[in-house]
């Protein structure tokens, strides 16, 4: 399977990440952006504290779980819509917790996480935007929903903490909401990422 698809669309939809994941055999990672790495030293001033309930919003065959339990964040949740990917995952990472979930329907209670990472998950449900100012209302309820959905079930104080290439002014529409606060850094040099940390009011 060629892994780059012939319409972008095709990336906000389940069947071409089973696809993929199944022609893969678990064998090769594939991290967006950056790798943990990367970030490792920005993540460590919004995730100071090692022993947070960590939730991998789409979490896919990337590495950053992974490295992140390797340097002592050990109570990390993954969970990603593809079942393909979690199995493969689950067998190559055993000592994580894998579940097949949509990011817009979570299955946990209530305020029960401390921080959310989400590396690029919605950046692939904003790909079939034919127009990026103004994309379709479905487009937008999936944003909406995942955004929802990250608020409900993080504690007070909590954090979402967003890795992107989407410039502010295509990603706060989704990221400004009452009771919390957003931040914006921007990361690299010659081409920019931008990392968003929404945090739930106290």
């Amino acid at each position: 399977m060629d892994i780059i698809p012939k319409h972008n669309k095709s990336y906000e939809g389940k069947d071409y990440w089973d696809e993929r994941y199944q022609s893969e055999g678990g064998r090769e990672p594939f991290d967006w952006f950056k790798t943990y790495k990367d970030i490792k030293e920005i993540l460590e001033v919004y995730i100071p504290r090692k022993n947070v309930r960590i939730l991998m919003l789409g979490c896919g065959n990337s590495t950053l779980s992974e490295d992140m339990y390797q340097d002592g964040y050990q109570n990390i949740v993954n969970i990603d819509f593809s079942p393909v990917v979690i199995q493969h995952m689950r067998s190559a990472h055993p000592h994580m917790e894998w579940l097949e979930m949509d990011i817009r329907d979570l299955k946990f209670e209530a305020e029960t996480f401390d921080i959310l990472i989400d590396k690029g998950t919605m950046d692939a449900m904003l790909t079939g935007a034919s127009d990026v100012w103004n994309p379709s209302p479905e487009i937008v309820e999936n944003c909406e929903a995942e955004v929802r959905e990250a608020l409900r079930v993080l504690r007070p104080g909590g954090k979402l903490v967003y890795l992107t290439f989407g410039q502010p002014h295509f990603r706060k529409r989704y990221l400004t909401r009452p009771g919390c606060s957003l931040e914006v850094r921007e990361l690299g040099e010659s081409f920019h990422y931008y990392l968003y940390i929404m945090t739930k009011e106290a």
